[in-house]
């Protein structure tokens, strides 16, 4: 009988000491934990959902595919907006490039670019830069580039540095050569005029 009454007061001792032992333990976890820092809370996003509730747009899409010539073409964008009732598809700060089978790479950078409705063509606008890889660096207010075939065409003024010297003229085509499928030519055209640059 002595034996139970000690076993009992054991029991009842450790009902009690355990769970104040637990809360000991878990007192100094909370003692040596750092502090918390709200300047080290995770950042988040600043967005208007107004604003994108009424134009929807998708970040950083990215296109890629071959033109029918074999062009390779990739076309990457900050964001973009699909085609409305009113508005055609539109994406902002724009980057193209065209590497055509002959092995020349062909660059441009736009402020944006809007899709036409059957999706042949991109039209770049706000100020756009073309560089290729024989040294041509070109600027103008428009490029209008084919997306089923390698083709690129400024109907406006444009200003380009070229390994010769500075050139100006009133439009640019790029393309493939009618004569030699094979070989890809850019022809300005209008009013051109090219200030000769010894050792440009």
């Amino acid at each position: 009988m002595a034996r139970a009454d000690a076993h009992t007061r054991v029991v009842t001792w450790l009902k009690i000491a355990l769970p104040l032992a637990a809360l000991a333990i878990l007192s100094t976890l909370f003692l040596l934990a750092d502090k918390i820092d709200p300047e080290d809370a995770l950042p988040y996003a600043e967005v208007d959902v107004e604003d994108l509730a009424r134009e929807p747009r998708m970040t950083l899409p990215s296109y890629a595919g071959t033109t029918s010539d074999g062009a390779a073409l990739s076309l990457t964008a900050e964001a973009a907006m699909p085609a409305s009732a009113d508005k055609p598809a539109q994406a902002l700060k724009v980057r193209l490039e065209l590497a055509t089978p002959d092995g020349a790479t062909t660059q441009l950078n736009a402020a944006s670019a809007i899709m036409d409705p059957g999706g042949r063509m991109i039209v770049l606008s706000g100020g756009v830069t073309l560089t290729t890889s024989q040294g041509y660096v070109l600027e103008t207010e428009e490029i209008r580039a084919s997306l089923d075939r390698s083709g690129l065409e400024a109907p406006s003024g444009v200003t380009a540095t070229t390994p010769s010297g500075k050139l100006t003229s009133n439009s640019m085509t790029l393309g493939q050569d009618n004569q030699t499928p094979d070989t890809y030519l850019m022809v300005f055209k209008g009013d051109v005029r090219l200030v000769y640059l010894p050792g440009g």
